[in-house]
Formats: C-alpha cells, sequence, structure tokens
C-alpha cells in the first residue's frame, strides 16, 4: 500500500485562536469552495506549492517537539479544506490520540463520505464553518449551497462529537439580523454545538490575490467594525443556553 503523504501549505507551532488552549496547528493544501472573502487562496490549488510533504508520523514527529507548550491544548487541523486529504487527516489523528493529544478539525463539511466521516473516528472537537443558511446564499458567498454542511452537522450529532460554529460576519453580505438570528435558532437544535464563533470580515489576505493575480471579490468592502462585532456577541452571548431558553 503506498504511504500516506499530506501535502501542507503551512504550519504554526503557538496557534491560539483554533480550538481550546494552545496548539499546533497545520495548513493543509487544497479547497472546493471559493468563499468572497478567503483570506487564503494560496491554498485553494490542490497541486499547488507546499511548505512540506510529510507522512502522519513525520507530521507528529514535528509536533511532539512542542508537547510541553501544547499539553493543555493539542493540535489542529485546517487549511483550505484539511478532508481534502482525509486518509492523511485521520492517520494523523489516530497517532495523536495514541499519544494523548486532544484532536480538531477545522472544516466547511463540504465534502461528505465514507472517507471524510472517517476521520470523525479520531476528532475530539470539529469548528464547523457554515457560511450562511439559505441556499442561495451559500452559493453567492462560497460557490456551494451548504447541504453537506448541514448534512456534517447531523453526523456530528449523531456521533456526539463537540462542535464550535464559526460563522464569517461580511457587511452587507452575512451581516443580516434575519440571517444572524435564523443561524442561532437551527444550530440551537443541536447539543454538541458548545459555542458560536462569530469571525469579523477582515482584509489581511487582500494582497495573496494581488500575488497571485486574482481579483479580489469584496473590493472596496470595510471590515466589519469592532463594534458591531461587539453588539453580535452581546446579542447572542447566552443563546445556547438550552436550559434558560426552555423555561
Amino acid at each position: 500500500m503506498a504511504e500516506i503523504v499530506g501535502r501542507i501549505h503551512s504550519l504554526e507551532s503557538f496557534g491560539t485562536v483554533d480550538g481550546p488552549g494552545i496548539r499546533f496547528v497545520t495548513f493543509l493544501q487544497g479547497c472546493p469552495l471559493r468563499c468572497l472573502y478567503c483570506h487564503n487562496p494560496d491554498t485553494w490549488n490542490p497541486k499547488g506549492k507546499v511548505a512540506y510533504e510529510y507522512t502522519p508520523q513525520q507530521l507528529l514527529d514535528e509536533v511532539l517537539r512542542y508537547r510541553n507548550f501544547i499539553v493543555r491544548g493539542g493540535v489542529t487541523l485546517t487549511g483550505g479544506e484539511p478532508l481534502m486529504q482525509p486518509a492523511f487527516c485521520r492517520e494523523f489523528f489516530r497517532l495523536c490520540r495514541e499519544e494523548g493529544l486532544h484532536t480538531t478539525i477545522d472544516t466547511a463539511g463540504s465534502i461528505v463520505n465514507e472517507q471524510t466521516l472517517s476521520v470523525l473516528d479520531y476528532t475530539d472537537l470539529v469548528l464547523l464553518d457554515i457560511k450562511a443558511l439559505d441556499a442561495e446564499k451559500c452559493k453567492h458567498v462560497c460557490a456551494a449551497d451548504g447541504r453537506n454542511t448541514l448534512r456534517f452537522l447531523d453526523e456530528l450529532q449523531a456521533r456526539s462529537i463537540p462542535t464550535w460554529i464559526r460563522h464569517v460576519v461580511v457587511p452587507g453580505l452575512t451581516d443580516d439580523e434575519a440571517g444572524l438570528d435564523r443561524l442561532v435558532s437551527y444550530v440551537k437544535s443541536y447539543t454538541v454545538v458548545e459555542k458560536i464563533e462569530w469571525l469579523p470580515y477582515h482584509t489581511m489576505g487582500t494582497f495573496k490575490y494581488k500575488e497571485l493575480g486574482i481579483d479580489y471579490p469584496l473590493e472596496g468592502v470595510l471590515p466589519l467594525s469592532a463594534d458591531r462585532i461587539k453588539t453580535i456577541k452581546e446579542k447572542y452571548k447566552d443563546a445556547l443556553n438550552r436550559e434558560s431558553s426552555a423555561e
């Protein structure tokens, strides 16, 4: 059987925003979506230039160099879309589980099949990116209707895998009260959902589009203001308090 090799865009040894605690974060190459606000367009092409090609064991060996720092955190696979390389993800997480390391995957859940779902056998936490609930809006945002993402969420519920929902709030695109309310109402019915992370739209990756010779789809859209994201977080801070909502 051919050796499993992961195509890795970049590594971050002290990540603090992709799961609980300090984490070793691996960005995998390849993504089937084309989000209008993507800040890593250089990860789209599965055959694009990569910084590393590691076997799962080689990546684990790199991770273990930082074990003392991530012992209360863990490892996170992100991208791109890590589930474009499911065999690598599954075997790497299996090895991490043997070492007692907490495993997190950051995914849009846009690829749902036997191979991608098998990664969940060794996954402790999923950061699930929901672009938009409305199918047409979702197509506009990322060139996919989002149905697989919701199927993926159903699978997480069935497997009782802790889940954090992520939603990027873009002025004039995904920052509408009705849409935000609907999203909260929808995910609230899933007991595996522990929190919603509201991510403010930013423009920090726009320079990559220029380097790649690609037009930036949201040219002229300003970053979401600090006041607006604060208002959203405050409004929904108790949204998943299911006990109080049932009273």
